[in-house]
Parts: structure tokens; C-alpha cells; sequence
């Protein structure tokens, strides 16, 4: 991912685990999370270049990131270096095609969205519930890897887009370190399902979750 060296030193000192500096792993405690897969030649690359990508949220779409500017990289077939927090038990997704594209700032506040198109309809009606369903479940899971942690959901509710979109927000910190704040958006329409993840150090309760509910219908509703 394009992320500047200065950034990926900043965050990597903040949290203790240079994977943090996609985004695509907690902003505290990263040490316990699993990173995705390297991005090799594989399957799932292969039929996503095959493929026709959908449609991506471009970087004037994401929520407004006072005292910069967001910056977007390429639709890339496959999935990020780091799997998104949250989302490590249902992606790299186990069958359809894969794109990602990957967002920064000149602060501490990154962003990634990860689209999948399944199969089949049922596929991705069933990878975008278990998406739900880890987003939801994620705070618990993380303070049971986390000893010494604290963490907190909120669930924001629905977006009427597509077949549908959800989004959820994690808060994360361990002892020493800055807390960070996740925005999560499972979104579906027919076959694609997407999933964006919004971050920056901080909590919960001064992100920007009107304007990234907008960002998550966007996403869906660019997917075709």
C-alpha cells in the first residue's frame, strides 16, 4: 500500500506493530492480530483481473478529515497486505473475485474499502451477515486477545442502499498507547458485497458517523 515511511514510523510507535500503518489492523494492540495474506499471485487475484471490477468510492466520498486531505490509491485486484480489523474471519473471502483500494491522509486517519463479488446471490447475502456478524462481535473478541484492554461497539444501524448496509463502530486501547476508533460498513447489492473501514486515533465519540453513513451508501450504491 502507498503509505509514506514517515506515517507507517508514526503509527508503528503509537501502537507498537508497524501493520497499523495500512489501517487494516487495530489501532491499539495490533501485535495479536493475524495480518492477511501477502499479496502474491493467487486465485482469488487471478479471477479478479478476469474480472470487471465495480465501482469504488473515490476520495472525495469519505468523510471530511479536518487540517488535510484524503489521498486514494488504485483499484487493485486482491486483497490489501493487511486484512481489515474486524474482518479477519471472513476475508480473504473463499470464493468470487476481489478488489481493494486503500486511502490515507497527511494524520493519523486511513481508510480501506474491500469489495467481493460472490458467486452467487446466496453467497453474498452470506458473507455480508457474517461480515455483520464479526463487526458486531468484534469488540469481544478483541479483549479476549487483549489482556490489559479495553474496548467498545456501538451498533449505527442501517443504510438504505443496494440490498442493504450496516455499519458499526469498535473502539480499541491497551495501557501506554492512543486509543483508536473504527467505523465499519457491510454493504450488499446483488452478487458484490463491500466492506469500509474508516480509522484514526481517538474514540468514538467525535467520529463521524452521519457522514460515513453517507460514505457506506456511496459505496454501495457505486458498486454497478
Amino acid at each position: 500500500m502507498d503509505l509514506s515511511n514517515r506515517t507507517t514510523r508514526r503509527v508503528a510507535a503509537l501502537v507498537g506493530a508497524a501493520a497499523t500503518a495500512a489501517l487494516l489492523v487495530p489501532l491499539a494492540g495490533a501485535a495479536q492480530a493475524t495480518p492477511g495474506p501477502a499479496p502474491a499471485v493467487t486465485a482469488h487475484v487471478v479471477a479478479a483481473a478476469k474480472a470487471t471490477a465495480p465501482g469504488f468510492l473515490g476520495a472525495a466520498d469519505l468523510p471530511p478529515a479536518p487540517g488535510t486531505s484524503w489521498t486514494a490509491g488504485p483499484v487493485t485486484a486482491g486483497m490489501p497486505e493487511w486484512t481489515p480489523f474486524c474482518l479477519e474471519g471472513v476475508l480473504p473471502a473463499k470464493g468470487g473475485a476481489t478488489w481493494h483500494r486503500a486511502f490515507n491522509t497527511d494524520l493519523d486517519t486511513w481508510a480501506v474499502q474491500v469489495s467481493v463479488t460472490a458467486p452467487s446471490t446466496g453467497a453474498a447475502r452470506r458473507l455480508a451477515a457474517a461480515g455483520e456478524r464479526d463487526a458486531a462481535g468484534c469488540a469481544a473478541d478483541w479483549l479476549r486477545a487483549t489482556p490489559g484492554g479495553t474496548a467498545s461497539w456501538a451498533d449505527y444501524g442501517r443504510v438504505a442502499a443496494g440490498d442493504g448496509a450496516h455499519v458499526y463502530g469498535v473502539h480499541t486501547s491497551v495501557p501506554d498507547s492512543e486509543p483508536g476508533a473504527h467505523l465499519i460498513g457491510v454493504g450488499r447489492d446483488g452478487r458484490t458485497v463491500t466492506f469500509v473501514q474508516w480509522a484514526r486515533m481517538g474514540d468514538l465519540t467525535d467520529a463521524p458517523v452521519t457522514a460515513f453513513k453517507g460514505t457506506t451508501a456511496k459505496a454501495v450504491h457505486r458498486l454497478h
